[in-house]
């Protein structure tokens, strides 16, 4: 029973990435629970799990008395040295509790605890998966729609809702088809995380740029600032710090290899690349050049 406890435990890390010492600590909690149903409290009840056999124990610490008053707290020096011979009054006695002993319904309410756990902490990893995402970009798979929002697959176990107004005006999407998206934002609610996701942000265009330019990765070329009409057109002011590297060059890439990739992410949406100035005119001319 304990190696087919281990196995399952072993596939719930690897499959949920769920660690074996948070299960453990809800197999625990689980028997303390069942412990609590059974006797009416488990104020006195020690659980020993062994995290390498998954070995477990159940014990009630009971003290030696005389005369026994309350079953559950005490224990008879008779009784005790049966047990043990040495034990005298005042001594704590570990006895153990059989967890076969604890019912159908304390058995049941164990179960129901240990399933929490597991929905509780696969909706804390895929939370925190996301969170450390969050204001970045990520590949989704379409799924379908649903009635104008659309149901976007971000990995196995995570779906995001891409709703209308995070939509290109126009964009049009087929089920499979896979699509950049900007995650605007990453909510815990009672049914898990929430993940807000935008084709429309301005960032997504950064993003974009951040992830496919060496020269901006490497902090040579900066991004200055960025506006965009999602679908139309975005315009990107850049700056280099290196008077050898041309940053509008290097944005746009050899024969606009570069920043065709970004047009073809965003559906042929045009975008302008130019020079920044601290020099307000200078950077209109720029602008409108």
């Amino acid at each position: 029973m304990n190696n087919e406890l281990l196995d399952a435990l072993t596939i719930l890390e690897k499959e949920k990435n769920i660690s074996k010492e948070t299960l453990l600590e809800a197999i625990e909690n689980s028997l303390l629970t069942a412990c609590k149903n059974h006797f009416g409290k488990a104020d006195n009840v020690k659980v020993v799990i062994d995290p390498d056999t998954c070995e477990y124990h159940c014990y009630q610490e009971k003290t030696v008395v005389e005369t026994v008053e309350d079953p559950i707290e005490q224990i008879s020096l008779q009784n005790a040295q049966m047990i043990n011979g040495k034990y005298t009054l005042g001594d704590i006695v570990q006895v153990e509790v059989k967890s076969k002993e604890f019912g159908r319904i304390a058995t049941q309410n164990a179960k129901n605890l240990i399933l929490q756990k597991i929905r509780e902490e696969e909706r804390k990893v895929v939370y925190d998966q996301y969170f450390e995402k969050e204001k970045d970009i990520v590949t989704g798979v379409v799924q379908r729609y649903v009635g104008e929002n659309v149901s976007v697959s971000l990995d196995d176990k995570t779906d995001a809702l891409l709703m209308k107004s995070e939509q290109i005006r126009g964009e049009v999407f087929k089920p499979t088809e896979r699509i950049k998206l900007y995650i605007v934002e990453v909510k815990e609610t009672n049914r898990g995380p929430r993940i807000l996701v935008s084709r429309t942000h301005p960032d997504l265009v950064k993003r974009l740029f951040e992830k496919e330019v060496a020269e901006i990765q490497d902090g040579t070329v900066e991004i200055k600032n960025i506006v965009r009409e999602a679908g139309s057109r975005t315009k990107m002011a850049v700056w280099s710090n290196d008077k050898n590297v041309d940053p509008v060059g290097a944005c746009v890439g050899l024969n606009g290899a570069r920043v065709n990739a970004i047009v073809n992410d965003l559906k042929g949406e045009k975008i302008d690349i130019i020079n920044w100035n601290e020099d307000p005119c200078v950077f209109i001319e720029n602008a409108l050049s």
